[in-house]
């Protein structure tokens, strides 16, 4: 069957690209259609909705590129350490390199992408908040790994622990926007892993004290 009307002139994946990092750098309330379309390569307007239907499933789109291009190293450290430390380690190490690409907005998409929204936008805001929450239970499944293997001891809250670990990444997020430097990240990063070290040992003479008491 013949399609009608003129065939794309642009690159998708590419014009999704370029929107990607308008979203990140302005989020999704503070980036225009004017500015979308022109970082996609001046995509007119008819173009722009046959390809991608509307500004929100856009952006959809862009946090989901996010999530599998940016975003999959860090999930794919945690998963792959062969201890519980050397996945948080490798995971804060990964989130650092992300936030300090050159040429990339700095900090996370999924922290600065949609924030505090106005009540027509609560679902896009919900949907990152999804994204978010996704990274935290994964951590919290790592953990549960290691509780499972006798590696931790099963008296760590690691709900909460997974929490801290989130809250250290979102707050790396928002010093590499900032503008803090690389160094002083990766510093950061050194202490969330001796605050690990703090407590697993707390957990660990807390088991001693509880079987002492048996």
């Amino acid at each position: 069957m013949t399609q009608r009307g003129r065939p794309r002139t642009f690159d998708r994946q590419t014009a999704l690209r370029q929107a990607m990092q308008v979203f990140w750098a302005l989020g999704y309330e503070g980036a225009t259609l004017n500015e979308l379309q022109a970082a996609m390569g001046g995509i007119a307007p008819p173009s722009f909705y046959a390809a991608f239907g509307s500004k929100e499933e856009l952006f959809r789109e862009a946090v989901e590129l996010y999530s599998r291009t940016l975003g999959a190293p860090m999930i794919q450290a945690l998963e792959e350490g062969p201890t519980a430390r050397a996945s948080l380690e490798a995971l804060l190490a990964a989130a650092v390199e992300s936030f300090c690409k050159r040429g990339l907005p700095r900090g996370c998409f999924l922290v600065f992408g949609a924030f505090n929204s106005v009540p027509s936008n609560k679902d896009v805001e919900e949907h990152v908040r999804g994204l978010r929450l996704r990274r935290q239970k994964a951590i919290q499944r790592r953990l549960q790994r290691a509780v499972d293997e006798g590696e931790l001891s099963k008296h760590l809250n690691l709900a909460s622990l997974a929490v801290f670990y989130t809250t250290v990444i979102d707050g790396l997020a928002i010093q590499a926007r900032d503008g803090a430097s690389r160094k002083a990240l990766d510093f950061a990063a050194d202490c969330a892993m001796g605050a690990w070290d703090c407590m697993v040992q707390r957990s660990r003479t807390a088991k001693r004290e509880h079987m002492d008491r048996r």
